[in-house]
């Protein structure tokens, strides 16, 4: 791949300091980019998305290696000495997250599972859904939140969406929508503490409320957690899905389920495996379950990657989570100003930007489509594809979040009920799909920020959009689909 041309950054960084001097001091942020993420600027690439997941610092991956080849490790289910070491490594890991966290021993467990998605088809299906249940859920969640539905759907809980404002992409007050009655039943109330479409962060504070009229709270942090300080001592949701990968990039294929000891005791295993058991007996065909995390880590836990975790709070906490929050908070105020400037020679503005254009309660993500002069979308396949040949990393399609994406690109439940029955005869046909929703896009560009980015980054990009500036949408190809 061709390397992109070399900009002069420096009048527009000078513009940018009188604007943020607050800038200088997250410069520990540049030393660790210069010592850890070299390949960064050794390869002039420009990497924006965070939120699909982090990058990892070299030492991290030399550690765990060095790690690896010093030590003897077996797997933990024994008690003899490799197994034992394994154990020590797993429980250094286990404890490290609680305190990263600020979680209560006392209060918290961690169930290591494959990562956050595995962590949500855990408390699924574990979950007391009966048919005087309730599964209440903002629709700004990921995908895997809203498979939750099937579980309760299947136990003849009743299901309620939480509708989002087409324009801001912000929840209303969930007040309204807590069911006073049942309090004896079941009911899970479920929302993203940043979404991982629009950035936009909800309110903490619904997690006590909603647990003040019964609900269990599962919030999903994973796109949260990366760039903000999540403290379990100021806040008491039931549930925390996780994974560390979005944290600091390394090692993928782990994520956690943080549950609070009283509501891990209401869910109810559907099935049992190996570790999950204190006994199991086939003459007398019945198993006894393992307690606390134990019942629900199911197999061999990934004991060779797990000592990774340690080492990655390490590196996290060497230049500070507040840190990374206030430049990403700085960046993110500075490239959305410059983006909503953006403008074609008719006046008329290149991007439409999904959710909030300022940085009141939102993380680092924002979600657009690039417009052409006379307010057509420009396929995002292109754009990406641009992006691409300019060695920028950016994402394109629905990012796995079908609620934000349907507010905000205007899709209604009976429009998309009609294209299925359309684009479906034996299977489904997602080119059919797409034809029928007509110049309605279905799916967008995001941008996001994280751990290393710079000021560089956020510049390069601004002028990567600036090129598709008077260009018209015939003279782009490419579908409009969603992933």
């Amino acid at each position: 791949m061709s390397k992109p041309a070399t900009f002069d950054f420096s009048p527009a960084y000078d513009e940018f300091l009188q604007a943020f001097p607050q800038y200088v001091e997250t410069a520990a942020i540049d030393k660790l980019r210069a010592e850890e993420y070299q390949r960064l600027d050794e390869q002039q690439h420009v990497y924006l998305d965070y939120t699909g997941g982090g990058l990892y610092p070299a030492n991290l991956v030399r550690w765990h290696a060095e790690l690896l080849q010093d030590l003897l490790l077996g797997n933990p289910h024994s008690q003899n000495p490799t197994s034992l070491a394994s154990t020590r490594l797993v429980a250094q890991a286990r404890a490290d997250v609680l305190d990263y966290f600020n979680a209560d021993p006392e209060e918290y467990l961690v169930i290591f599972t494959q990562n956050a998605s595995g962590a949500l088809k855990l408390l699924g299906e574990s979950y007391p859904f009966n048919d005087n249940a309730q599964f209440l859920l903002v629709a700004d969640n990921h995908n895997s939140v809203h498979g939750i539905r099937e579980f309760a759907r299947s136990r003849g809980a009743e299901i309620t969406y939480i509708p989002l404002d087409p324009v801001s992409l912000r929840a209303p007050d969930p007040l309204q929508y807590f069911e006073q009655g049942r309090q004896a039943s079941p009911r899970l109330f479920a929302f993203p503490a940043q979404s991982n479409y629009s950035g936009v962060q909800h309110p903490l504070e619904w997690v006590e409320q909603a647990q003040a009229h019964g609900y269990h709270v599962l919030l999903d942090a994973a796109a949260f957690v990366p760039t903000n300080r999540l403290d379990l001592r100021a806040i008491h949701p039931d549930f925390v899905p996780i994974s560390f990968y979005k944290i600091f990039g390394y090692p993928t294929g782990i994520g956690a389920l943080l549950a609070r000891r009283q509501a891990l005791q209401q869910l109810q295993r559907p099935w049992f495996a190996g570790g999950t058991v204190q006994l199991v007996s086939t003459k007398a065909d019945l198993h006894i379950l393992a307690r606390d995390h134990e019942a629900f880590e199911e197999g061999t836990v990934n004991y060779l990657g797990l000592p990774a975790l340690s080492y990655g709070f390490q590196f996290i906490r060497r230049v500070g989570i507040e840190t990374v929050h206030q430049r990403v908070v700085i960046l993110l105020e500075y490239l959305l100003s410059k983006m909503q400037a953006l403008r074609h020679s008719n006046g008329a503005p290149l991007l439409q930007i999904y959710g909030p254009t300022d940085i009141v309660k939102r993380g680092g993500s924002i979600a657009c489509n690039v417009l052409d002069p006379d307010g057509v979308l420009v396929p995002y396949q292109q754009v990406e594809d641009e992006a691409n040949a300019a060695n920028i990393s950016i994402r394109s399609g629905c990012f796995c979040n079908p609620g934000a994406g349907e507010y905000s690109l205007t899709h209604t439940g009976e429009e998309i009920s009609r294209c299925v029955e359309l684009a479906t005869s034996y299977e489904f046909d997602v080119d059919a799909f797409r034809r029928c929703l007509g110049d309605k896009a279905t799916g967008a560009v995001r941008v996001s920020l994280g751990l290393v980015s710079n000021f560089e980054d956020v510049t390069r990009f601004l002028g990567f959009l600036a090129q598709f500036a008077d260009r018209p949408a015939a003279s782009y190809t490419g579908a409009r689909g969603c992933s």
